[in-house]
């Protein structure tokens, strides 16, 4: 019997500090989407409002998200084959297929993604079809920045070791950690996009 979410919460910064006010934490969770044919994505994080929105317009893809205000989530397979989500309050997306560490092939394809912001908070879920994963997904992570420059934090749910490195990187795939996604659906497809160019 398939399970019906998966929930995480980020409570560390990138490389082990711990985030200790809990109203700011990010929190995701995985579920199957009624037809079975999608995961939905649901973020419900603390709004910074920092940076400023992208200019892009909301529901589309934006290049460079990640130097915005984002939660991003990372999803591994075999041979170093990845999925990379970003979502931004504002309701623009990122989605990235990648194959090897940061060797992007590629990018910003098409996302059902709607996002609200209400006080504090913004809440967001991305309808992520299921050939967009790699082959034999079992890893994964997920993250959230907000932020400028000198004062951008970078928060982690599977941080690095403290002192380990010296500047934040999340294509460390090393660092995620087990995931059964799988559960969550009754079938998985065969074919996905990483079979094709």
């Amino acid at each position: 019997m398939a399970a019906s979410k998966l929930e995480y919460e980020i409570a560390s910064t990138w490389n082990g500090g711990v985030l200790h006010d809990l109203t700011k934490r990010a929190r995701i969770s995985l579920r199957a989407d009624e037809s079975g044919s999608c995961l939905l994505l649901e973020v419900n994080a603390f709004f910074y409002n920092d940076p400023a929105p992208p200019s892009v317009q909301a529901g589309q893809p934006c290049p460079a998200l990640w130097e915005y205000e984002v939660v991003e989530a990372f999803f591994l397979g075999s041979s170093e084959q990845y999925l990379e989500i970003e979502l931004c309050p504002h309701g623009q997306h990122l989605v990235l297929l990648l194959r090897g560490v940061r060797q992007c092939f590629k990018n910003e394809l098409p996302l059902e993604f709607t996002s609200e912001i209400t006080d504090s908070r913004w809440c967001g879920v991305a309808k992520i079809p299921l050939n967009y994963f790699p082959p034999d997904v079992s890893k994964f992570s997920a993250y959230a920045i907000h932020g400028s420059e000198p004062d951008r934090q970078y928060e982690s749910l599977y941080p690095v070791p403290q002192h380990a490195f010296k500047q934040p990187d999340f294509h460390r795939l090393e660092y995620f950690q087990e995931i059964d996604i799988c559960s969550l659906f009754s079938s998985w497809p065969t074919v996905n996009v990483f079979g094709q160019e």
